[in-house]
């Protein structure tokens, strides 16, 4: 089948610094770099890597590297309209632990119209998926046209918003969230996580690995998370959603779906940077292989 991911396309600034800085602190720099980042991008080059075909849709300012960068790892980019609103962008601060601090801009990925998302998903077909995260327009149009068609629906609830998790949740197949925003959206709805009306969830919790729940039967897989040495953490969210996605369209069931995911965010924090230090499949496999 295909992926299709309405997701943003970012320009990331990292800065490596000896610690996130308090308010009203400045600090100095060890190093910067410059890269292709986005949740969207992220998850696009993730499931791309996992072996997915990915048609990307979405906006992108005049800078161009950005979205030749997203083609260059094999992504689709046709649905993606040129806007003349600056780029998205990223200021990432990553600390000595690996730990990250993050201000987003929209830009473009709050700027181009929906024809295009309409268009593009006028090409997929029933049992396609498609993927969204909270960082572009149109998430609840895109969602409920996709439910109509049969689509498998996956949303990434970050960054939270509880209004955006409202607006997409009627038309979900599968709800992802990490464990602070599972907390946040069960305080703001009132309602504890299994009494959600959405098919699916997926908590992903860091170090104590990742669970999956089927709220109408009631089955429940977890995952541990595979012990690494942490260098940057961006991203590694994800390096995860793509990778299951890709694995979840490839019919593979919940439980390897989830086992390859986290062995694909576990490479990933060993790496610094997002897109570029997405793992390949190959990657993935020969680090479950030393695990066994």
């Amino acid at each position: 089948m295909t992926i299709w991911n309405l997701g943003s396309i970012n320009i990331d600034h990292f800065y490596r610094l000896p610690h996130l800085p308090a308010p009203g602190e400045t600090l100095a720099a060890d190093s910067y770099a410059m890269g292709l980042g986005g949740k969207g991008a992220n998850q696009s080059v993730a499931a791309v890597r996992a072996g997915a075909r990915v048609y990307h849709i979405g906006g992108v300012g005049p800078e161009g590297w950005a979205l030749e960068r997203l083609q260059s790892f094999g992504v689709d980019c046709r649905y993606v309209e040129r806007c003349a609103d600056a780029g998205g962008h990223a200021i990432i601060s990553v600390d000595k632990a690996g730990e990250n601090a993050i201000v987003l801009f929209a830009g473009a990925n709050r700027a181009f119209g929906f024809a295009g998302v309409e268009a593009a998903l006028q090409k997929a077909v029933p049992g396609d998926t498609l993927l969204l995260q909270n960082e572009t327009a149109h998430q609840a149009q895109a969602a409920e046209l996709a439910r109509a068609k049969g689509m498998r629906v996956i949303y990434s609830a970050a960054p939270f918003d509880v209004e955006a998790v409202r607006a997409v949740l009627p038309h979900i197949t599968l709800l992802v969230l990490n464990a602070v925003e599972a907390a946040q959206l069960s305080q703001a709805l009132g309602l504890a996580l299994d009494k959600l009306l959405v098919p699916q969830v997926l908590v992903t919790r860091g170090s104590d690995g990742a669970e999956w729940h089927d709220l109408a039967s009631g089955e429940a897989v977890r995952q541990a998370a595979f012990a690494v040495d942490v260098v940057d953490t961006t991203g590694a969210g994800d390096t995860f959603a793509g990778y299951f996605a890709a694995a979840r369209d490839a019919s593979q069931p919940p439980a390897e779906a989830l086992r390859l995911a986290s062995a694909a965010a576990a490479l990933k924090v060993t790496r610094s940077g997002t897109a570029d230090a997405i793992p390949a499949r190959a990657e993935v496999e020969a680090f479950l292989k030393s695990r066994v």
